[in-house]
């Protein structure tokens, strides 16, 4: 820390702040031990904080004259200006964390933020992949190699069963029962669910089961997919294996192992099951989330009939 009380090198700026400002910023360096990258995202939060109240005639200098009201035109500035919900909801956490400090250090009686909510975040729609999408990363390997069989075994159960990559990679052996057609998950909550095996995962599985132990596991290892050095595969290298199987299937998008739970979810109900049903398949806990693949097929179809329907725009014209 520097002479000034202010860290070492946070901003450029961090002068024209108050001093105690600078205090703040001296305690995540020193006892909080916060990395010159994050002070600096605080120092420039507090910067930006402190040129907005100076617009109105105050300053964190004077932090007791600070209220609510200065928060809220800060926030709506920022909407002003274009910034992202998560943005914005992080600088209001970079201002809480002061007003915290001076209060703590009996610098502040009251919080002018008590109260304050973070902006709604927006909600992302899950991406989904087409059918046929879907169908060529299933069918990327033709080699079939053992490292081949476990890939597209762990692609059809995210794809086909719509597991969590996490539930995928927590199965073991014995919570596989290819024979009669399912899988035995544990989701999140520790919940067990059983789920179903499309015939194209069961055949999936029945080829990979024999060739499992050439990847060396020990006489302990459990773990029904494994990595090169026979222990549990990771989440990385599963991540990987996805993205993979997807550029091998000419797919010019990122896939993830979530792109494929969330095509099944998107594929299920284009084909006409229940939200219920897709509801119990995904191991959702709250049908308001998976009511969001929903809003993703309902925009699809509008899209399509915006495209299709001879009347579509005609009734456009007719409403501008």
């Amino acid at each position: 820390m520097s002479s000034t009380g202010a860290p070492n090198s946070p901003h450029p700026d961090v002068q024209a702040l108050p001093e105690s400002c600078r205090g703040f910023l001296a305690y995540l360096e020193v006892e909080k031990g916060y990395s010159p990258a994050t002070i600096r995202a605080y120092a420039t939060d507090l910067l930006q904080f402190e040129a907005h109240l100076g617009r109105r005639g105050k300053s964190m200098a004077a932090s007791e004259a600070i209220g609510r009201d200065d928060a809220t035109s800060f926030l709506a500035e920022l909407h002003r200006l274009r910034e992202k919900k998560s943005s914005m909801a992080r600088k209001l956490s970079s201002l809480r964390s002061f007003f915290r400090y001076l209060l703590r250090h009996q610098l502040l009686k009251k919080n002018p933020l008590t109260g304050l909510r973070n902006p709604r975040q927006e909600q992302r729609q899950p991406r989904a992949l087409n059918v046929d999408e879907a169908v060529a990363v299933m069918e990327a390997r033709t080699q079939l190699t053992p490292g081949d069989l476990r890939d597209l075994a762990l692609a059809e159960l995210l794809y086909g069963s719509g597991l969590r990559v996490s539930e995928a990679l927590s199965l073991t052996v014995d919570d596989v029962r290819a024979d009669r057609g399912f899988v035995r998950v544990r989701g999140k909550g520790a919940k067990e669910r059983l789920a179903p095996l499309s015939d194209a995962a069961r055949e999936r599985m029945l080829d990979y089961l024999p060739q499992r132990d050439s990847f060396g596991p020990g006489a302990d290892e459990n773990a029904l997919f494994l990595g090169a050095r026979g222990g549990p595969l990771s989440r990385r290298e599963a991540a990987r294996i996805v993205a993979r199987l997807a550029v091998q299937a000419g797919i010019g998008q990122n896939v993830h192992p979530h792109t494929l739970r969330h095509s099944f979810a998107s594929h299920m109900l284009q084909a006409g099951a229940d939200l219920r049903s897709v509801q119990e398949l995904l191991g959702h806990s709250r049908l308001s989330t998976t009511e969001r693949y929903t809003h993703l097929d309902l925009r699809r179809i509008m899209e399509v009939y915006d495209k299709a329907h001879p009347h579509a725009h005609v009734e456009k014209k007719e409403n501008e």
